[in-house]
């Protein structure tokens, strides 16, 4: 039986999702931040807070993240849902 290769998760899905950050809170962030990890992190948590998805590996790595940097987070949000108000 040939092996197939394992379908991405959701994190990996949305990381990939976008190309470069959409707001300016994440882009600031990156500037200070070094590793992959903490920039996937950072395009993670801009990507799930544009486009939620109820995938219980995807929830918990959101909440992970808003626990470390709950001001990076809150100033996401609120730059994505005045962009939505503002169309």
């Amino acid at each position: 039986m040939p092996a197939t290769a394992p379908l991405p998760d959701a994190s990996a899905r949305m990381t990939t999702l976008r190309l470069g950050p959409r707001t300016a809170a994440i882009r600031l962030a990156l500037e200070r931040v070094r590793g992959d990890a903490a920039i996937a992190d950072l395009m993670f948590l801009e990507a799930w807070e544009a486009s939620p998805t109820p995938e219980v590996s995807a929830v918990l790595r959101v909440a992970q993240i808003r626990r470390a940097n709950r001001a990076l987070a809150d100033a996401v949000r609120g730059e994505l849902a005045e962009r939505k108000h503002s169309r």
